[in-house]
């Protein structure tokens, strides 16, 4: 398994993978070092999350392989098919797994995503349309939604 920390907007994002491709991208409030040289398969990972942070993509299109049981990898599924700039409830994600009943599995699940931005977990939100749990923290998931928005929010200070 390889992996580098490169620098986003949000933090420095620690990558690791192999030739099986991506296992995990996770970012934190720790400062890693940052790697001077990107291992050849974790290279398409880093080009494009560079991209996406300039505005430049919206769909990741890399070969993934994360860990996780088989609920897990099926919402980890519909959640990449979250399109880009639009959000879902926790609610509205567990109707579309089959099991409307299933939230707080699918809530689980979704705090468990090991793929940071790849697997666009931060475009899942409460019913009522308020931010809720995230593992990178809820200024980041506000952070992204933003990003991704046609209508960027100002802040007033």
């Amino acid at each position: 398994m390889q992996s580098c920390t490169i620098e986003t907007p949000l933090g420095h994002a620690k990558i690791t993978g192999d030739a099986n491709g991506i296992s995990k991208v996770s970012i934190g409030d720790t400062t890693e070092e940052l790697s001077e040289l990107i291992p050849e398969d974790l290279l398409d990972c880093v080009t494009q999350l560079k991209a996406y942070f300039r505005e430049e993509l919206q769909d990741f299109d890399l070969k993934l392989n994360p860990s996780g049981t088989d609920f897990q990898k099926k919402v980890w599924q519909y959640l990449q098919q979250i399109p880009f700039g639009k959000t879902c409830s926790y609610l509205e994600l567990s109707k579309k797994i089959g099991d409307p009943k299933a939230i707080r599995a699918v809530a689980n699940a979704n705090g468990k995503n090991p793929l940071w931005v790849i697997i666009p977990c931060h475009r899942v939100i409460g019913s009522d349309g308020s931010l809720t749990g995230y593992a990178g923290g809820l200024h980041r998931k506000q952070w992204l939604i933003n990003h991704e928005s046609e209508h960027k929010q100002q802040t007033l200070f």
